[in-house]
């Protein structure tokens, strides 16, 4: 199958993950994600909650997209934030397809892992798309 990234892709980025939860003080972990919810990289949680939240980022991400085209001149999603008591979930665009779903304890500074976040997909975009998916049956795909 053809792919927008560049030969000799790391796949594996959770060094990436990890070094955006190091930097930022009382970020506690971070995802991954296509578009469509699948957990590409993790830092700070197992799989079963990554898979959760991966799904639930995704969904945001969505509801965010659907406001833009009827509320916002069809403007792209740049970030969506969640604000609960003691948490603060950042869901923001990190590549074609992608996703990037950070979790915080509420001491964090919003504006510094906003800046982090956006610095960390401005310097590896292009390891970062997914390309989009192929239904079953369509030219070219393999129905594994």
């Amino acid at each position: 199958m053809a792919t927008d990234m560049p030969s000799g892709q790391v796949s594996d980025l959770d060094w990436l993950l990890s070094g955006l939860v190091q930097r930022v003080p009382y970020t506690r972990s971070a995802v991954l994600l296509s578009a469509d919810g699948l957990v590409k990289s993790l830092h700070g949680m197992d799989a079963d909650s990554a898979d959760h939240m991966a799904a639930l980022a995704a969904g945001l991400y969505s509801l965010g997209r659907s406001a833009g085209a009827r509320f916002g001149d069809n403007g792209e999603v740049r970030q969506v934030v969640v604000e609960l008591d003691s948490t603060l979930l950042f869901v923001s665009t990190a590549g074609s397809g992608t996703c990037l779903a950070v979790l915080a304890g509420r001491e964090a500074d919003a504006a510094v892992l906003g800046y982090e976040m956006t610095m960390l997909v401005k310097s590896v975009r292009p390891y970062l798309m997914t390309p989009a998916r192929q239904a079953a049956g369509a030219p070219g795909a393999t129905g594994l």
